[in-house]
């Protein structure tokens, strides 16, 4: 080996050395806080669980925490206060709450059509064995009562007279007095294919029979988020709705991510996937007229008082999701 060659070998040996001694350069991650309104719904919280499970949160260059609340107002609280960056609900919330004022936008439908299930006894056989019985709903005012109403006025049925909408709370409350027949029925999400499998209840419909335009489950964000964190957002999102694709395509997959996470079984959340699973949003594009029907719907049964222009409720800037 010449002087030159040898000069150039110990040279190159010598940086090879320096660099494998050398901390690798990670690009960073950006740490933000995403939540649903509840975890016990597969349509609501699946997305979520998937993209964190995967990883796909990571590979935008985030690092997020994923937390479920007790329900929509913690939920908005949370989202206002800029502790959560995109939350996901149940789509009325944005009229109920963009009406008390609240500085919310809706980005994104996550789940369309209605994905709410009429869940019954297991002795009932159909809607008409409802009549001038009682039917839990969570509480009276919520959009589950609102649903409860639609279908008795479905049937022909005055609401207030020919069945009782009876405001229980939870799920547990639900079955508790589905089991002592004080409630023949209740309005739930896709969780009712949960108890269906425990032998508890049964899914008698999905509930987009008696809202034909409608928007189950939507994604939204502070004003204040949107106008400083727009790029983590779109980050954001992209990682839950690669969640939802890979719920479409692979729904045994995506089950056992969702399965474990829930508490339920992998056969009750593919059960969960056969009634909302077709109605996952592909990109998040939404309906302007589904939410005008929405707010008249509100409207006409006192869930809100007053008319909102409904270009107020929402920003189209996210939407589609290109993934």
């Amino acid at each position: 080996m010449n002087t030159l060659s040898r000069r150039g070998f110990l040279v190159s040996s010598a940086l090879g050395a320096v660099l494998s001694a050398a901390p690798r350069l990670v690009r960073a991650q950006s740490a933000v806080k995403v939540g649903t309104a509840v975890l016990g719904d597969y349509a609501l919280a699946g997305p979520f669980v998937v993209a964190q499970e995967r990883g796909y949160f990571a590979q935008e260059g985030l690092t997020a925490e994923f937390v479920p609340f007790r329900g929509g107002p913690d939920l908005v609280k949370a989202v206002i206060a800029g502790e959560i960056l995109l939350g996901a609900a149940g789509s009325t919330d944005i009229l109920v709450f963009r009406e008390a004022g609240m500085p919310l936008k809706m980005v994104a439908t996550q789940t369309e059509g209605n994905h709410f299930t009429l869940n019954v006894a297991p002795d009932v056989t159909g809607v008409g064995d409802l009549k001038g019985k009682a039917i839990g709903v969570t509480r009276v005012g919520a959009t589950t009562w609102v649903f409860a109403r639609m279908v008795a006025r479905e049937n022909g049925w005055d609401p207030d007279r020919d069945v009782k909408i009876v405001g229980l709370g939870g799920l547990d409350a639900q079955l508790a007095a589905l089991s002592r027949k004080e409630i023949h029925a209740f309005v739930w999400g896709d969780g009712g294919a949960v108890t269906e499998q425990q032998g508890k209840s049964k899914v008698l419909m999905r509930l987009d029979r008696v809202t034909p335009s409608w928007i189950s489950q939507i994604q939204y964000a502070s004003e204040d988020g949107i106008r400083k964190s727009g790029d983590q957002l779109r980050k954001v999102m992209k990682a839950v709705f690669r969640g939802q694709k890979l719920m479409h395509e692979k729904p045994e997959d995506a089950a056992n991510d969702i399965a474990k996470k829930l508490g339920w079984t992998p056969a009750a959340t593919l059960a969960a996937h056969k009634i909302s699973g077709t109605l996952l949003s592909a990109d998040g594009t939404f309906s302007v007229e589904a939410l005008k029907t929405m707010q008249e719907t509100l409207l006409e049964h006192g869930v809100i008082k007053k008319r909102v222009p409904v270009d107020e409720h929402y920003t189209k800037e996210f939407v589609p999701v290109k993934l």
